[in-house]
């Protein structure tokens, strides 16, 4: 029997998991394209790449993908559209995160190249490497905005169905909002996105942890609990 509670506690262990996956992901990665000589770096440090790289685009993607697919049956009843809008942009946003990941590894060969080169590198291996971490800077934030959008789907959805407390529809609208607009921000150039996607951040951890101590609402879920029963 997997009842609601199950899938609530599932989801919010799911996005702790894509929370981690993604930063420390990132993080491994960052630690070394950010040096002043990041090919060398990249070169010599291909297994952290990888596994950063495995990390953002394989278990990222598994556990963000599977977010909305673990409350399709609780939402749906509630409103079909927006519960499969949710699914369709959490897709289409870590497509797009995988697209980020691969020209991260992309480093990888040229890295090679560069390094092979010896003496005879020229500055040419640099910018290109300079528009491969752009490239994946530029994937990143249109996969979150993608993400934003979804997350305002979300959140329509659960102010609808009052499956959790109507504060974290209202925190969750405002913070993906300020979060969409956040990066669209920095696709302009601007360094704010860090800052405002804070809101939506500490909603979503918010979130994770209420459904996996809490769960939802046992009276809203009720009609809902005959869908999760898997043989």
């Amino acid at each position: 029997m997997f009842t609601h509670r199950n899938a609530a506690r599932l989801w919010g262990i799911f996005f702790i998991i894509a929370f981690l996956a993604y930063g420390i992901g990132s993080g491994m990665i960052g630690s070394i394209t950010s040096t002043p000589d990041f090919l060398t770096d990249v070169n010599a440090n291909r297994t952290t790449i990888i596994v950063g790289v495995i990390l953002i685009a394989l278990v990222h993607t598994f556990v963000n993908i599977g977010l909305p697919v673990l409350l399709m049956p609780i939402l749906k009843p509630f409103h079909q559209n927006l519960t499969y809008g949710y699914l369709s942009f959490a897709i289409a946003s870590t497509t797009v995160i995988v697209v980020s990941g691969i020209f991260l590894m992309l480093l990888i060969p040229l890295s090679s190249a560069y390094v092979n080169a010896g003496a005879a590198a020229t500055d040419h291996f640099v910018t290109i490497g300079e528009i491969l971490k752009m490239g994946g800077f530029y994937a990143y934030q249109i996969g979150m905005a993608i993400w934003g959008l979804g997350g305002l789907l979300f959140v329509a959805v659960l102010y609808k169905s009052k499956i959790v407390s109507p504060v974290f529809s209202v925190w969750g609208f405002i913070g993906y909002a300020v979060f969409f607009a956040g990066t669209i921000f920095e696709l302009f150039g601007s360094s704010v996105g860090v800052m405002l996607a804070i809101p939506g951040g500490l909603f979503e951890i918010a979130l994770s942890l209420w459904l996996i101590f809490k769960g939802f609402d046992s009276v809203a879920t009720s009609s809902t609990e005959q869908n999760l029963v898997i043989v």
